[in-house]
């Protein structure tokens, strides 16, 4: 596991395994993102296999596949709806945590200074300033 923190109640991943689920919640983790879509993944990987183990640790699991080069206003709404309404911390994940980056940033653009929107998951190479004029149009609301 490569657990990647963003803020104190939002971290990153690159894709889970369904075994790491209780390493997991023993992290304190109480929500888990599935930000990759199905046809990425083999079955074993697919949300149905990551959700039967997340619950059955104890944690909640959402579901919100973002294509790559296609993120949808759909996409940060339910992201930012999970950040504001699931228990938390919340882990979210897709290949290599870059797609769970942007979309927490831009469900954040609102709340947060879009430097460091853009500045903290820089930390973990991910590079979120190409969304620089999407951020800052997100920020204005």
């Amino acid at each position: 596991m490569d657990i990647r923190p963003l803020t104190d109640g939002y971290a990153v991943s690159p894709q889970i395994a369904a075994e790491e689920a209780a390493e997991i919640a023993a992290a304190g983790f109480k929500t888990v993102i599935c930000n990759r879509p199905d046809g990425e993944v083999p079955p074993e990987f697919q949300a149905d296999a990551i959700r039967a183990a997340v619950e059955a640790a104890g944690m909640t699991f959402v579901v919100n596949p973002v294509v790559g080069g296609a993120i949808t206003q759909d996409n940060v709404t339910e992201q930012g709806r999970a950040i504001a309404e699931q228990p938390g911390p919340i882990l979210a994940y897709c290949a290599s945590g870059n797609r769970s980056s942007i979309v927490w940033a831009m469900s954040q653009a609102a709340a947060r200074p879009v430097d460091e929107l853009i500045a903290t998951p820089a930390q973990y190479g991910y590079n979120l300033e190409p969304f620089r004029p999407m951020l800052e149009q997100l920020s204005k609301g």
